[in-house]
């Protein structure tokens, strides 16, 4: 029997396990449609924009640990995709995008809404496809979602056209496979063996790769057995609780000061899963002074890469946690706790902002319960990194290595879609959130129970904070003019709100929505001039914070 490669796209995608995918159609991408709406398997949830799916589906494979699923049509469709999709990348985050393409015969002849998005992705891709052949729809559908979640995981795109949709074909259903990662080299791992049992002042490093191995639990077996301290990137939030003793926080430009003082005093680094990229390590040749660096990590070209490291572990991460668990030896490291102990705590890097506060309220709120936490991009995002206690991997969402406004609300979206029981909180400034605040409207027609907090300054806080102090206050471009209230905009989607101005109201807020099983938006007014601390002075080391108006930012 044959069937429609439209219908092959859907039997793929329940081949695997596809249950939820985030879309919007266009006339490329009609005949999926159709095909999509005879599954009583997979669930669309049409979004405001395209850019809107992909964040969404995004967050639905950070928050499940699966792949995420994203369509557009053909052009406009596509190329919406592009910032999520780069996002995606950077962060190393399996999303397959299917994408409708104009016929066969018209490619190249600059047909309506025709663009070349492979070409056009190719930098921002794990791996792309244009299928030309119908035979090859289902092998290369499920050949993206094995290139998708194996290896360093990423972002693939299957560019189909439109006659291969309509094509009749047969199909055969095939169970999906996925790699097993390479063992890591032995010789490598006794090296690391041998350092870190030489070690007076190890610290070890965890980064989201961490995460997505699914191998926190491994990583905190190690580091409890020997009592390292542990201090983690903005992607690796999660792997260690904030809630243990060896957690120190997160390092790098706006990491905790005893978190980069540990990092800056070690004799050795244990990176697990990071690729030591710039906003971490600052200055790198002052980062590996006088120290080791073990690094391991799936992919092989990150190793050596923005940092030397003596010793560098690729391949299965677990097997390689587990073989240091196995071998390494406790020893007595009171005299490094000692030191490190002596340096503030973490919780008290706030300088004179009261920004802080609001973030430190959540705590008492949220701990113990199942929550995930998504941020925008800018200063709301550093300091909910820094005071917002994450106690589980993937309760933390945010956008790493691309820093994308407009990510927080959408990804919550798919978070939550993803693992219904929780409740997920997503946190924006108003700038970020006015770039994609429509998803409002996908989140209320669909009863989406997302809490989305919008932490309001009129402005662009971090860009006031840099001209602040790097440009001498030339301020340009970084103050909203007018008002908006959230709670309004809220309203007119369906959605209630609540304004707030201290502290105490927003914690209160919070529980309150906590309570309801409906979404709920909640305005924080916040001082404009409130900048995050600590931050690390450019190109100084990460130990060395930057001085304004006579205070150090810590």
């Amino acid at each position: 029997m044959q069937i429609s490669g439209a219908q092959v796209i859907i039997k793929c995608l329940e081949e695997q396990g596809v249950n939820t995918v985030f879309g919007y159609p266009g006339g490329a991408i009609l005949p999926f449609y159709d095909a999509l709406r005879d599954s009583s398997d997979i669930k669309h949830v049409l979004t405001a924009h395209e850019q809107g799916a992909v964040h969404a589906a995004d967050g639905y494979a950070r928050a499940s640990g699966g792949v995420g699923v994203c369509v557009a049509t053909s052009g406009p469709g596509a190329t919406n995709l592009v910032t999520g999709l780069a996002t995606a990348f950077m962060d190393s985050i399996p999303v397959v995008a299917i994408t409708g393409q104009v016929a066969i015969s018209m490619i190249g002849r600059d047909a309506f809404q025709e663009v070349d998005i492979t070409g056009i992705t190719m930098p921002i891709t794990k791996h792309n496809f244009l299928v030309k052949c119908p035979e090859q729809l289902a092998p290369t559908l499920r050949l993206a979602f094995q290139l998708a979640k194996t290896g360093r995981p990423g972002p693939v795109l299957v560019d189909i056209p439109r006659d291969v949709q309509t094509a009749m074909l047969a199909y055969e259903p095939e169970a999906p496979q996925l790699l097993e990662p390479e063992a890591p080299a032995a010789g490598q791992v006794q090296k690391a063996i041998e350092a870190i049992n030489a070690a007076e002042r190890p610290v070890m490093l965890i980064g989201g790769g961490v995460i997505n191995a699914n191998t926190e639990y491994d990583a905190m077996d190690l580091a409890e057995k020997l009592q390292i301290p542990v201090v983690n990137t903005l992607m690796g939030r999660g792997a260690c609780s904030d809630y243990r003793r060896i957690a120190l926080g997160m390092t790098g430009m706006h990491g905790h000061a005893k978190a980069n003082n540990t990092v800056k005093n070690a004799d050795l680094i244990l990176a697990f899963g990071s690729r030591f990229n710039d906003r971490l390590t600052d200055d790198a040749d002052s980062y590996v002074a006088h120290k080791t660096i073990v690094h391991m990590d799936i992919d092989p070209a990150e190793i050596d890469k923005n940092i030397y490291s003596e010793i560098g572990i690729t391949g299965d991460m677990k097997k390689s946690l587990n073989l240091l668990k196995d071998a390494c030896e406790p020893k007595d490291l009171s005299q490094w706790w000692k030191l490190i102990d002596s340096w503030p705590n973490w919780e008290n890097d706030t300088g004179d902002e009261e920004a802080p506060k609001f973030f430190q309220a959540l705590n008492a709120v949220l701990k113990d319960k199942d929550y995930i936490i998504t941020t925008d991009v800018g200063q709301h995002q550093m300091w909910a990194a820094q005071h917002i206690k994450i106690q589980f991997a993937r309760q933390w969402i945010t956008s790493g290595g691309l820093g994308t406004m407009g990510f927080g609300l959408p990804s919550a979206m798919g978070a939550q879609l993803a693992r219904p029981s929780s409740r997920v909180i997503s946190i924006s400034g108003d700038g970020g959130f006015k770039m994609t605040g429509s998803e409002l409207f996908t989140i209320a027609s669909n009863n989406i129970p997302v809490i989305a907090i919008v932490f309001n300054n009129s402005g662009l806080g971090m860009i006031r904070q840099l001209q602040t102090v790097l440009l001498n206050k030339r301020f340009m471009a970084c103050e909203c003019p007018g008002f908006v209230d959230f709670v309004k905009y809220g309203e007119a989607f369906g959605v209630g709100g609540t304004r707030v101005t201290t502290p105490i109201a927003l914690a209160k807020a919070l529980a309150a929505a906590l309570q309801e099983n409906k979404p709920h938006i909640i305005e924080v007014i916040i001082n404009p001039k409130d900048m995050v601390q600590p931050m690390v002075a450019p190109g100084k080391g990460i130990s060395s914070f930057v001085k304004f108006d006579g205070k150090v930012l810590r």
